[in-house]
């Protein structure tokens, strides 16, 4: 196992990496809307949370050289599922036609109080 922390990713609010790579799989952990130079939370609403979640993500996988289309599962954990609309558009938008296994949950509370948090396992190229 290699223990991935990025330069330039929003820095960890707990005892965790980044990202886990073991074999040929890279296991990031989840992502919340924080602005990386900040660290504060970007946005009030599910659509702009959900943009910078999935652009904190792209920049962990881009430390690998990967970027969402080598995404193959992700978890969604929502605040509330009312949000899964705005957040499914915003999704879509920027896995760009890519569709990876994904389940998506409701829960009491995400870290920071966010509205979303994504987690993703993705395949590193060989």
């Amino acid at each position: 196992m290699e223990t991935i922390n990025v330069p330039g990713a929003p820095d960890a609010i707990g005892p965790y990496c980044h990202a886990m790579k073991v074999g040929n799989i890279m296991f990031c952990s989840g992502q919340t809307p924080l602005d990386p130079e900040t660290m504060e939370l970007v946005g009030t609403s599910i659509e702009e949370q959900t943009k910078r979640v999935l652009e904190n993500i792209s920049i962990v996988l881009a430390n690998e050289n990967l970027t969402l289309k080598n995404v193959a599962k992700t978890t969604v954990y929502l605040k509330e599922m009312t949000d899964f609309n705005g957040m499914n558009k915003v999704y879509e938008e920027m896995f760009q036609g890519h569709k990876p296994s994904r389940t998506t949950i409701s829960v009491k509370q995400n870290p920071l109080d966010a509205l979303v948090e994504i987690e993703c396992v993705a395949e590193l190229k060989s």
